[in-house]
């Protein structure tokens, strides 16, 4: 019988003369082997999918659907699109716009092989490990993304993106790619294409464009939604900072000397922004209600909705938008008379309606027309609230003595009480009873010592918990519960649902479906409502405010005996330069309340359950203030409407009773 000593394995594993822990470890002509076996079988899978995936066509992207805008009813309310995209060669191209937008993109674009190993490595670690999504694409990546896959951040088109550039690489010239990308590539503003930004930004054919305007259009390549000059203070300085250095690497790369780049030295300020006429009137700013809804919740982009082919369901109601506009506008054109009054020029309204039972959005106003003021006045957080604020207070304070009386009670056994608060006697007002009583008398001091009383921070976290948004909070001074913050109206009417539904809270929403290609697109979920008041306590602020409405407008409110209403005052002291109206019909027994210098209001019926409320009917916020284009601050309201408006404070009111009645 022949041995087995010494006749070499195939594969000598574990290894032979080797004792203990050295026994299993490979050699390194095995670990050599086995780096030479993955990258084989890594050679041959890329192979494969390298044959696999093909290079779709390049006009895909320009024969795109239109992103459809449905009312909550599904009828149509605006097309958009498809897409705003004018294909030119090169030639109609500056060399210095070429120059600017490789110099800020792609530095070796001339030189490399199509993609960057080192950028999507980076995005493919930062994808798998749940971080943000990485940049680093080369121009002839983007140009891939742009024109044949979808801004999807996933591994799997990272992979297609890789593939494709690469072949397109191989199989186009660098002219040609160049050319395809500044054709295809999104520079906001509606506008796909170095041709439409150029139209959209500067009102001139590309080929007019100079070295100057040619680095503003590079930079904003960088995303619009940053670095569009006309968007904001904050976009502007970062654009202006990117054309800059744009202008300057171009220096250090040779592309421009410094004897040119010393010509331009202003910035070129781009054309004020507009919107195209299929958004006239309402549409633009229901347009940018829903678009910024779905961004937020979605986590696509301008440029993702701008590709077209989405169908987007909204909340908005279209018989109830129309009467709102015409509700503004009829009271404008009675009261506000700025060819005779100089306190009635610059004059805005804003407003916005939100269903109490699910926080949809189902109407607002946001100005005169979306394509002559850009400004959404239904969604702006720049107009102080005012005496609109402080029911805020008054339920804090409700809802410290609710805790208090619970904690008292939980303590009563075998507690000396010696560290609680001392119980009020039978018939003796609690503070918050006596804050009610000043919301009555239309009196601040009360607010400022209830302020000292419950903190500043009690005050704002309770308003936030209720819908108002924490980046519109005021700084936490003394005025704070006077009403020294600016939410929106939006905000405004979603948050004095609250009291309607009994301190239970909804989120508003502006959009209820969506699809992309006949796909349900996710993320739209509504969160479940929260319960941020006691029941009580948003009955009793209710049932204050409600005596208002009776001291302001009158039981019937114009609306008839059955239907009383509730609504605030306007306080003497009240100086702030905005005027508020809240106010909801039919809604339950409890009342809402008042406004900045303000009036809030809700129509109740009495024939009702406190707290009963009906889901359907809208809670309806309405502003008015002075802006003045180019001045940051507001304007004063003294003289507004005449000398018998209160500052103005008689109008939204009167914008909300004509809505109510408007047919």
């Amino acid at each position: 019988m022949k041995g087995t000593k010494g006749r070499r394995r195939f594969l000598d594993y574990p290894r032979q003369g080797r004792e203990g822990p050295r026994r299993w470890l490979p050699s390194w002509r095995q670990w050599l082997g086995l780096l030479s076996l993955g990258m084989l079988g890594l050679a041959g899978l890329f192979a494969v999918v390298y044959a696999k995936i093909d290079v779709p066509d390049e006009n895909e992207l320009a024969g795109k659907q239109a992103t459809v805008y449905h009312w909550s009813d599904g009828s149509e309310m605006v097309s958009v699109g498809a897409v705003n995209r004018q294909n030119v060669t090169l030639d109609k191209v500056p060399d210095s716009v070429e120059n600017s937008v490789i110099a800020a993109e792609n530095e070796t674009f001339y030189s490399d092989a199509g993609v960057s190993l080192k950028g999507i490595g980076r995005a493919l670690v930062s994808m798998v490990s749940g971080g943000e999504t990485q940049g680093g694409s080369t121009i002839t990546q983007q140009y891939v993304k742009n024109t044949y896959l979808s801004q999807d951040q996933t591994v799997t088109r990272k992979v297609r993106e890789f593939i494709i550039s690469l072949k397109v690489s191989n199989q186009k010239s660098k002219h040609d790619i160049l050319r395809g990308y500044l054709n295809t590539s999104w520079f906001g503003r509606d506008s796909y294409g170095i041709e439409a930004a150029a139209h959209a930004y500067y009102g001139i054919d590309a080929n007019r464009l100079n070295p100057s305007q040619g680095a503003v259009l590079a930079a904003v390549l960088k995303g619009s939604e940053q670095y569009d000059p006309g968007l904001s203070k904050a976009n502007h300085a970062r654009a202006v900072a990117r054309w800059e250095w744009i202008l300057d690497r171009q220096v250090t790369t040779g592309k421009m000397s410094k004897e040119e780049r010393a010509e331009y030295r202003t910035f070129p300020e781009p054309r004020k922004l507009s919107k195209p006429t299929s958004q006239a009137g309402q549409t633009g700013y229901l347009m940018d209600v829903a678009n910024k809804f779905i961004r937020a919740r979605t986590g696509l982009t301008d440029k993702d909705l701008a590709r077209g082919g989405y169908h987007i369901h909204t909340t908005f109601d279209k018989e109830r938008t129309r009467r709102l506009e015409k509700a503004v506008n009829d009271v404008r054109r009675k009261e506000i008379d700025p060819k005779h009054r100089e306190a009635d020029e610059f004059v805005q309204f804003g407003a916005a309606s939100v269903r109490p039972g699910d926080g949809a959005i189902v109407a607002l106003y946001g100005g005169p027309d979306a394509t002559k003021h850009f400004s959404n006045n239904a969604d702006t957080s720049a107009v102080p609230a005012g005496s609109a604020f402080k029911p805020f207070v008054l339920a804090a304070a409700l809802q410290e003595e609710a805790e208090d009386s619970e904690d008292s009670e939980d303590s009563e056994d075998g507690e000396d009480g010696e560290d609680r608060k001392a119980a009020p006697a039978d018939g003796e007002q609690t503070p918050a009873d006596k804050l009610g009583g000043a919301l009555l008398m239309g009196q601040s001091p009360p607010f400022v010592q209830a302020g000292k009383r419950i903190g500043l921070e009690r005050i704002r976290d309770l308003a936030v918990q209720a819908g108002l948004r924490k980046e519109s909070m005021a700084q936490l001074e003394q005025t704070f519960p006077l009403g020294t913050s600016a939410p929106s109206a939006i905000r405004m009417a979603s948050a004095y649902t609250t009291f309607a539904n009994g301190g239970l809270h909804q989120e508003p929403y502006a959009v209820s479906g969506m699809t992309y290609d006949g796909k349900k697109v996710p993320g739209l979920s509504r969160p479940e409502a929260e319960q941020v008041l006691d029941a009580k306590v948003a009955e009793q602020v209710s049932n204050s405010l409600r005596i208002m409405g009776w001291l302001t407008l009158g039981r019937d409110g114009g609306l008839g005996p059955e239907q009383p209403v509730a609504a605030g005052r306007t306080e003497p002291g009240d100086r702030m330069k905005s005027a508020w109206f809240i106010g909801s019909p039919s809604a339950a027994e409890p009342g809402f309340g008042p406004g900045t210098g303000a009036k809030t209001g809700k129509v109740v019926r009495p024939d009702r359950a406190p707290g009963a409320g009906d889901s359907n009917e809208p809670t309806t916020a309405v502003t008015m203030f002075r802006n003045k284009p180019g001045t940051p601050a507001l304007l004063p309201m003294q003289g507004v409407g005449g000398a018998k408006s209160e500052l103005g404070t008689t109008l939204p009111p009167k914008v909300w009773q004509a809505y109510q009645q408007g047919s």
